[in-house]
Order: C-alpha cells, then structure tokens, then sequence
C-alpha cells in the first residue's frame, strides 16, 4: 500500500465513523434528549429502543464490531501463517477503526440507558477505548519493521550508522553538527531516568531537535543547496533525532507496554464475556431482531 492509497485508507475510515455518529446523533437526538420515562409516547421509540429495528441493530453491529476487529488482529498478530497478509500497522489501525466505532453504536443501542451487569461490561469498553488509546501511543514509540515485528536494539544501531553515512555524504552537514545530535539524544541519559522524567526528557528532547534541525536547515541553505536536496537531508536528520530518542526509550517503552497489556485484556476479556452472557440471556426471553 502506498502512502496515496495508505491515506485513502485511514481517510475512509474517519468518514465513515463521524458521518456514521453524525447520522445517529442527528436521527436520534430528540428521542435521547427525551427523558426516559417520555420515551414511549414517541414515535421513534420503537426504532431507537434497545429492542427496537435501529437500536437492537446498531447493537450488533457493534459487537460484530469489536469482536471482528479483535479476532483479526490477533490471528494477524500472532499466526505465523498470516504474517504475510498485509503490514501489521495496517491490521492494527483497522482494529482500532472497529473497535473505537464499534463501542459507539453500543452506546446508541443502550438508549443512553445502562444498568445492573450490562453497565459493567459498559465501563468495562470505556476502559478497553481508553486503554487502546494509550496503548496506540505506547506501540508508536516502540520501532517496528515494515512488516510489523519490533526492531531490537541492534537493528537500531544498524539504521543509525547507515544515517551516519549518509549524512557525512553531505558536504552542507559537518561532522560537529553531527556530534551535536549525539550528544543531545545519548541513550544513556534515558537510561538514568524513571519513566515519567523519561517521558518528560523525550518531550524536552523533541523542542531541542526542533532547534538543532533548524540550525542545519539554515546552514543548507546558506551553502546554496536546492530546495529538494535539502528536503531530503532535512527528512534523513530528522529520522536520526527520532531514531536515537527511541533507542533512549525503548527499553522503558518495552516494559510499559508489558505492564499495558496486564490492564487492557482483563477489561476486554470481562466486556465480551458480560456482552455474550447478554446476547444468550435476549434471545432466550426471545428477543430477536429483523429474522
């Protein structure tokens, strides 16, 4: 997938999921807006209800959601025999599609109305949503090859010295503005750190390569370089500042995600487990939807 087709891809994903949210809102908001015991009398009130042709729809096509955005991404992840089909960052952004707009159309089926042990596994998604998001920002922080698998410490290296090489091609770049580079993002200062003054250093170090990057350009230009050339030399500098901040960080970033997982898969194993407990209890009182 190319980056033309890659951004269609994360595009149509936005889309649907805010023209989708934006239709229910729109649909529904006098019904919702409706106190609960005044529901009845309306006439969307047999559409929007739990059990209703909308709400007992929109339901399952949520948990549909979630369950095919997890199943998926995990047989991806961890089958060796599906490694091939598609880069992992692409599974796991159609994941985080499903399972982000999946919990929506949950919420629309519950009316806005929870109680009793569906309002567990209801609290339950809200940590799973929120778990995912800092989960998301935990997993970019930790390199990962095309294909998805993360990159060790060596492979760093090696992706590091191959910038090396080719930023001492350029004649614009010297080797001091170079020895500033490592010497601002040294691995061993995060080494010395816990993770939040890690985390807070990983941000000041963003701001210095901000400044260290705008230096270089300056220097580009005053040696008569071409716009493209220093395009180029400007993206290769600043894919070394990223890369040895992340060297400083991966370890630390390695272990949080470990200590992430402990967090996010109780709640998503106790959310589906309550979610199937519901469907079985529905369709034995017979609630059934269109068939």
């Amino acid at each position: 997938m190319n980056k033309t087709a890659h951004r269609i891809y994360i595009g149509s994903f936005f889309a649907i999921g805010i023209v989708s949210t934006v239709l229910l809102a729109i649909n529904g908001y006098q019904y919702y807006s409706t106190a609960m015991e005044e529901r009845f009398f309306l006439a969307q009130h047999a559409l929007l209800k739990p059990s209703g042709t909308v709400g007992h729809g929109v339901g399952l096509l949520g948990s549909l959601m979630m369950i095919i955005g997890v199943v998926f991404y995990m047989i991806r992840k961890r089958a060796r025999r599906f490694y091939s089909m598609g880069i992992l960052k692409h599974w796991l952004e159609f994941h985080i599609f499903l399972c982000a707009l999946g919990p929506v159309f949950v919420l629309y089926h519950t009316a806005f109305k929870f109680g009793g042990i569906v309002s567990v596994s209801f609290w339950c998604m809200v940590a799973v949503v929120l778990s995912g998001v800092i989960g998301r920002f935990i997993y970019t922080q930790i390199p990962h090859s095309i294909s998805g698998q993360e990159l060790s410490m060596n492979d760093l290296n090696d992706i590091t010295l191959e910038i090396d090489k080719k930023l001492r091609q350029e004649t614009a770049v010297t080797n001091s503005l170079l020895l500033e580079i490592e010497d601002a993002f040294k691995p061993e200062i995060y080494l010395q750190m816990a993770f939040v003054s890690g985390a807070v250093y990983a941000v000041k170090g963003h701001l210095k390569s901000r400044k260290i990057l705008k230096k270089l350009k300056a220097g580009l230009k005053a040696s008569g370089a071409d716009k493209s050339h220093i395009r180029e030399i400007m993206r290769i500098a600043r894919l070394k500042t990223v890369i040895l901040r992340r060297i400083g960080l991966l370890r630390t970033m390695q272990n949080v995600f470990r200590y992430w997982h402990i967090v996010h898969l109780p709640f998503a194993i106790v959310m589906f487990v309550i979610m199937f407990i519901h469907v079985a209890v529905t369709i034995a009182f017979g609630y059934k939807w269109v068939f």
